[in-house]
């Protein structure tokens, strides 16, 4: 009455296979890999990899998590005061785009390493008016990409009013896929995703690939696991 539905992406016996999903993922059986192709957020699901033989079957389970990387961020000057010869500015760090995206600060200047060092998009930024330079940096990062945006401050004036925004080079400029990967047993389903670079690419954690099966196991890989009222 509640049965559980599986799609079955492929089936691999006796050193052959088949690919029930032609055209959105493609089998390599020279390391037994299986590449998503055209990433999508869609492929954010949790599949199963089974292993039968005889009256035996093994069942792993693999959450596949899918991210967009972070864009340049920008910092915006959300206030500024002079009071008791020092100037505080509060900071603000955002990307516009990027999934699960989270901030931090700080400085390759030991001089104000400690004034720029915080977590958080915020920045709440005191130094003395003599300093004639403050440098510090914001970095938003994911799981799968970081991206780095520079701020140095010269004066404590209506001036630094506005955005500023000095991107280094990123990390990545695709959607990536990552394996989360519940048990230690699991070594296995790494050599099962294989991540692409297409306009929306995977990428997996690399882990011990296995040796090809043997030819009397039927090896089976379902998408999510759903039911049916």
């Amino acid at each position: 009455e509640d049965p559980q539905r599986k799609l079955v992406l492929l089936k691999y016996l006796d050193g052959n296979y088949t690919n029930y999903m032609q055209g959105r993922t493609r089998f390599h059986k020279s390391d037994f890999s299986l590449e998503i192709l055209n990433t999508s957020r869609e492929d954010r699901q949790l599949h199963e990899y089974i292993v039968s033989k005889g009256p035996e079957e093994k069942v792993w389970q693999i959450q596949l998590e899918v991210y967009e990387p972070v864009s340049d961020p920008s910092i915006q000057i959300l206030g500024w005061a002079l009071a008791n010869g020092s100037c505080t500015i509060t900071l603000n760090c955002t990307a516009e785009r990027g999934d699960n995206v989270s901030y931090s600060w700080g400085s390759q200047d030991t001089h104000t390493s400690r004034l720029c060092s915080r977590n958080g998009s915020l920045l709440h930024l005191s130094y003395p008016l003599q300093n004639t330079s403050v440098a510090c940096a914001c970095m938003a990062s994911n799981p799968v990409s970081s991206r780095v945006v520079a701020f140095n401050s010269s004066e404590c004036s209506y001036e630094q009013e506005g955005l500023v925004a000095d991107p280094l080079p990123s990390l990545t400029e695709h959607l990536v896929l990552m394996v989360v990967v519940p048990t230690t047993a699991v070594m296995i389903l790494a050599g099962v995703f294989v991540a692409t670079h297409l306009p929306m690419s995977g990428a997996s954690q690399e882990q011990e690939r296995p040796p090809l099966a043997e030819d009397s196991e039927v090896h089976t890989i379902y998408s999510q696991v759903q039911r049916v009222e």
